[in-house]
């Protein structure tokens, strides 16, 4: 086995990426330069084969032009799984560039994801092989850890630089949610389960911003903008659904969310620079908050 494979089928997808069209000749010319190459070119039925696995791992084809001999990345479905892809791609591009920064490394600031070292493998290969996994779970919300919790991976998602696990608590047969990084002695079972075939995790987690998926009811959600904010909101948007009407000195965004309170926190942390349209529910969630804030300042 070669080593580092993954990190070889990601180098050809950025690089073609990057490139838009490139020649055998000019991909091997960079394969030489690479960590990868190892003093070795890329031979031709090498590439071949990592071209079929990126295309069964990443549902990525990589074409090539018959009339210039060029090879290029077909167009993505816009699915899921293509963002996904867009993600690893990202996140080996960034850790590519930060590997030969280390004289520099004292001028870098990242931001801790500490959920991501001990057990994220460990989660990632119970779902793959659909393996339950047991473990002690030590919410905020409690004093006393809660010991033997069983779950049924179903899907796993990041938010505020934190992985977060969802799946089906077999104790009560509920859908749950739980931080990577509040889980302590993690162990992966070794029989299988079936997952819910009523269940899609696209589904349930869409209309949602954060972690909290299943609270409430789906609402049409419209949020006022100054012109600097609205700047952002465009830039990186709040929700999938998000759609914009631009007016004269600021915008107003419509979303279908549900109403939770990662989405609440989310609105204060814009501050004035933007105000709940609708509905009024999350109007009332918002003035809420804002007055338990102010209320802890007075005298």
């Amino acid at each position: 086995m070669a080593r580092n494979l993954l990190g070889r089928y990601l180098w050809i997808i950025d690089t073609i990426h990057r490139y838009g069209t490139i020649s055998r000749k000019e991909l091997n010319d960079l394969w030489m330069r690479s960590p990868y190459s190892e003093g070795e070119p890329l031979a031709r039925r090498t590439f071949y084969n990592y071209r079929n696995a990126i295309e069964e791992l990443f549902s990525i084809s990589i074409q090539c032009n018959q009339a210039t001999y060029e090879y290029y990345i077909a167009d993505g479905d816009g699915s899921h799984r293509s963002g996904v892809t867009d993600w690893l791609l990202n996140t080996f591009a960034t850790g590519d560039v930060l590997s030969g920064a280390s004289e520099v490394s004292d001028l870098i600031f990242l931001e801790n994801v500490p959920s991501a070292r001990r057990y994220l493998s460990h989660v990632v290969g119970a779902l793959r092989e659909r393996h339950p996994v047991r473990f002690t779970y030590r919410p905020y919300t409690r004093s006393l850890p809660t010991p033997g919790v069983e779950v049924e991976p179903y899907f796993l998602k990041i938010f505020r630089q934190r992985w977060y696990l969802t799946g089906r608590n077999t104790l009560d047969g509920k859908i749950k949610t739980y931080a990577l990084d509040r889980i302590e002695d993690l162990t992966v079972g070794t029989t299988v389960f079936e997952p819910d075939p009523t269940f899609d995790a696209e589904q349930y987690v869409s209309p949602s911003f954060g972690i909290i998926f299943s609270q409430g009811d789906i609402k049409d959600v419209a949020l006022k903008a100054d012109s600097r904010q609205a700047k952002y909101l465009r830039a990186l948007p709040l929700h999938h659904s998000q759609q914009e009407a631009v007016h004269d000195n600021y915008s107003v965004f419509y979303y279908r969310l549900r109403l939770t309170p990662d989405l609440v926190q989310e609105i204060l942390s814009m501050g004035p620079s933007v105000t709940v349209v609708a509905p009024p529910e999350l109007r009332a969630m918002v003035v809420t908050s804002l007055s338990q804030s102010l209320a802890n300042y007075g005298e």
